[in-house]
């Protein structure tokens, strides 16, 4: 074979090497489902959003929960048998409102116990998911995150509040404002609607007043001790069968990883050998 065909034949290999890569990493993922499903007797779905390759040309996209999404886990929740539990592994920044709320409901309307696991992170519509679970299962530093809504790049609380201070506005800056009013009473009412019946009605409007009308900043982390003090159903501890999981979905190539770490325990270092002075014996 001439230079050139082995040259040809190495691009054609390298160009199919990522395909082949990613058919692998999906049966593995299959495995590791089937697995887990087996392992809890539950439905198991996975919405993880990490940074995507696409095919070939690796130009790196952001995820995040769209209306796909929501079609695909609607369609595994409605074939789920009423009375089989349903655990959803969390790992996103958020998304679309509509998206999140249609997940959401399906999960709050289902008959079998209902179980969101949050190995790092679930933020706004991720977290907006996670509420609708009958337990959350939450790594010890992982989070969950506030869900008042956002419009475009502002969140809709600080609009309103900009909206209240005295002076001349301009029409787009009241017309956002009215949007805004009208997006924190939504889902403010849809968070409380859908933690009354585990929480009564008035803790519900409470949580559902932090969690909705910006009290904090949008990517707020909400870890543990803050959840449980709201009367959330947390429980700290991911398994490995999920942790291990979760190695399945890993970044893009060609990003360089910027963490780097040894578990190995450095071997005790001997102290210096002392020299004993030898005593010499003397005759009488």
């Amino acid at each position: 074979m001439d230079p050139l065909s082995l040259l040809w034949l190495f691009f054609v290999l390298a160009s199919l090497q990522p395909a082949v890569a990613r058919q692998v990493l999906i049966v593995q993922r299959r495995r590791a489902l089937a697995e887990i499903s087996r392992t809890r007797e539950a439905t198991v779905i996975t919405l993880i959003h990490r940074q995507e390759s696409l095919s070939l040309l690796g130009f790196p996209v952001v995820r995040y929960i769209d209306i796909d999404d929501a079609e695909s886990v609607l369609q595994a929740i409605r074939e789920t048998p009423p009375g089989r539990g349903i655990e959803i592994i969390l790992h996103t920044p958020g998304g679309l409102v509509l998206a999140a709320q249609q997940i959401a409901s399906a999960l709050a309307n289902h008959s079998g116990k209902v179980t969101a696991v949050v190995p790092h992170y679930a933020m706004s519509g991720g977290t907006l998911i996670a509420l609708a679970a009958d337990e959350i299962v939450i790594d010890q530093h992982a989070a969950l995150g506030p869900v008042d809504p956002q419009l475009g790049e502002y969140p809709a609380a600080s609009l309103v509040e900009v909206a209240k201070r005295p002076g001349e506005h301009e029409d787009r800056t009241l017309i956002m404002a009215d949007v805004g009013r009208k997006a924190l009473a939504q889902v403010g009412g849809f968070v409380a609607r859908m933690l009354e019946g585990r929480m009564g009605h008035d803790r519900a409007r409470e949580v559902a007043r932090l969690m909705a009308s910006g009290v904090w900043t949008h990517d707020h982390p909400l870890q543990s001790p803050e959840l449980t003090a709201m009367g959330l159903p947390v429980t700290v501890g991911v398994p490995e069968l999920e942790r291990a999981l979760m190695s399945l979905y890993p970044q893009p190539r060609g990003r360089a990883s910027a963490v780097e770490y040894s578990s190995r325990p450095a071997t005790p270092s001997l102290p210096p050998r002392r020299e004993v002075p030898r005593q010499r014996s003397r005759a009488d």
